[in-house]
């Protein structure tokens, strides 16, 4: 392990149990991340902003605030990464926080060096999209649709179209590789960084959600594949 290098890397650990709270800490802190703790919700959220964690372990089930609230109130995620933890195997919590924007799931009780690969693997996953990110284009313009994929903004014929960080992520894919057909477990894989977890329903969800988004004028960008998966069609300005 270069030491060096893992020290550059910020991990905000949020947990209400002291007796999870202190080994995580421990741990983290053992392999050369520089770590930082909160008890709760709204205490980690007035650390996100002044710490700038690279990524963010949260319990969700916590006082005052929870996990899923938590995901739901940062404003500017600005590439952190997110694990959520939690005591129930429940499929409402992991579509719920992929929705609200985690990138990975845990269930306790848990073994610390899984979660150590977790999170070494997210990092590795964040750094990989972020150059590559730096590699493309900076705005796709489909017809009136436009992508700004630096702002991560969307617009159709001048007008903003608010999307959830995962659905802008999943139609950026998209965008980016025109007529590519991915499949269902690809796009899962590609876009939530998991596999299989809350199953490709969650993919299918996203892609309705989408179409909805763009209106009946410009939903047919998103085609489906059947028995294949989706693709995106459409002439590039």
């Amino acid at each position: 392990m270069d030491l060096g290098e893992r020290m550059q890397e910020k991990i905000l650990i949020v947990d209400d149990e002291k007796s999870i709270l202190d080994p995580l800490s421990y741990a983290f802190k053992r392999e050369g991340f520089i770590v930082e703790t909160a008890v709760n919700g709204i205490d980690a959220l007035s650390k996100v902003p002044i710490f700038k964690p690279d990524i963010m372990i949260s319990d969700i089930m916590m006082p005052e605030m929870n996990g899923l609230d938590l995901c739901k109130q940062i404003e500017n995620k600005d590439g952190m990464g997110i694990i959520l933890l939690t005591a129930k195997d429940d499929i409402i919590d992991r579509v719920l926080g992929l929705e609200f924007g985690a990138d990975d799931y845990i269930t306790k009780p848990f073994d610390i060096r899984e979660l150590l690969a977790r999170t070494r693997s997210l990092l590795r996953r964040l750094k990989k999209s972020s150059h590559i990110e730096e590699q493309k284009i900076k705005v796709i313009t489909i017809q009136e649709l436009m992508i700004n994929l630096e702002q991560r903004k969307v617009s159709i014929s001048g007008i903003s179209i608010e999307l959830t960080p995962k659905e802008f992520d999943l139609l950026a894919l998209l965008a980016t590789n025109i007529e590519r057909i991915f499949r269902r477990d690809d796009l899962l894989d590609l876009v939530w960084g998991i596999e299989y977890i809350g199953g490709t329903r969650t993919v299918d969800i996203h892609i309705q959600r989408l179409r909805k988004k763009l209106g009946k004028e410009h939903q047919h960008f998103i085609q489906t594949v059947f028995g294949i998966g989706y693709k995106m069609s459409g002439e590039i300005k």
